[in-house]
């Protein structure tokens, strides 16, 4: 025998040794979709199409705009600032002493209806400089205390309002309900009363599912120092719907609340004598307070953003529109043109 003879287990070209390890491949498994190789629409913008959406953008959002417009200047509007005006001249110069230590700050204000006013007329309050989206104001209240009353203790996220000196519980608790609005209006019109409807202000999901039908106010209150409205201990807080109202926090500095419906027709220059109680402390902050009265219409309160808005967005389409269409009248071009190419216009590189 040749011992020279290369043996059948060496590792020569053509050898296949089936114990030697694979080598695993990262390549990904092959799909269609992850080498985008499935059917899609790939639109090719021509100076047509543009122009078309641009027109077509237009034409929806004008008329949408104007309709809006309108409708929001439809809206009859009273809006009254009172604060100052509540404030007798002479004391003018402390209005934080005088809102503190006076008992009687009631105060006549009169209205002019300047349109035709159809009921219903809703009736606001507005404040200015009064920061409800504050971090610390908007976590000062316990929602499983509002739905439940076996939650009653649930108030560690209520401080600094949360109990009373002897440990009890206070029912709503935190600075959004201590902080209630309690400034009261009463309206007249000709010598009888109008009867401003408070049902059904607040959304009835947060009267269904925040607020409990078996809670009831406790301690509410009671310290030394009031901040708003008082609470009837008999009714629940799901009946209390200036509270409902109140709690709903406001996201801007500027805001409305509504305080209630009268359901009756004002004519033109009808004159309505409003008493206003005045017991809310705006004056520590530099803060005012409104009393509103408005209408509504099918696109809800005044408010020109919107029609403004739709308006300026269709505006700058029809431009657009217009601009490109003279722009592909005056110097057309052909589509896919390879000589507007970079290196094309500049065959030498400079």
């Amino acid at each position: 025998m040749n011992s020279n003879a290369p043996s059948s287990s060496s590792g020569g070209a053509g050898s296949t040794d089936s114990s030697a390890p694979r080598r695993n491949s990262k390549r990904p498994k092959y799909s269609r979709f992850t080498q985008q190789e499935l059917p899609a629409c790939k639109p090719i913008l021509t100076p047509k199409w543009v122009v078309s959406a641009f027109m077509l953008v237009s034409i929806v959002f004008i008329p949408i705009g104007v309709a809006s417009l309108f409708a929001s200047r439809d809206v009859v509007e009273i809006v009254d600032r009172y604060d100052t005006e509540c404030i007798p001249q002479a004391n003018r110069t402390e209005k934080v002493k005088y809102i503190q230590t006076t008992e009687n700050n009631s105060c006549t204000r009169i209205l002019k209806v300047p349109k035709h006013m159809s009921k219903p007329i809703y009736v606001y309050y507005q404040l200015d400089n009064f920061y409800q989206n504050h971090r610390r104001y908007v976590k000062s209240r316990s929602d499983e205390q509002l739905k439940s009353p076996k939650y009653e203790d649930e108030i560690s996220a209520c401080k600094p309002e949360y109990e009373t000196k002897n440990g009890s519980a206070i029912v709503p608790c935190g600075l959004i309900a201590w902080s209630l609005f309690n400034d009261t209006y009463s309206f007249t019109l000709n010598n009888q009363n109008l009867t401003v409807n408070k049902k059904g202000i607040s959304w009835k999901s947060d009267r269904d599912h925040k607020f409990g039908k078996n809670v009831y106010p406790k301690n509410f209150q009671k310290g030394a120092l009031i901040g708003g409205a008082s609470l009837d201990p008999n009714i629940s807080l799901s009946e209390q719907e200036d509270l409902i109202v109140w709690m709903r926090t406001a996201a801007l500095p500027t805001f409305r609340k509504l305080y209630g419906k009268i359901e009756h027709d004002l004519n033109e220059n009808d004159e309505i004598n409003v008493i206003v109680g005045n017991y809310y402390n705006t004056y520590s902050f530099n803060g005012k307070k409104k009393l509103v009265l408005s209408t509504t219409t099918w696109l809800g309160g005044k408010n020109d953003f919107l029609g403004i808005a739709y308006l300026t967005v269709g505006g700058l389409c029809l431009f657009l529109a217009l601009a490109f269409t003279i722009v592909y009248l005056i110097k057309p071009r052909r589509l896919g043109d390879p000589s507007y190419l970079s290196w094309n216009r500049n065959p030498g590189g400079h």
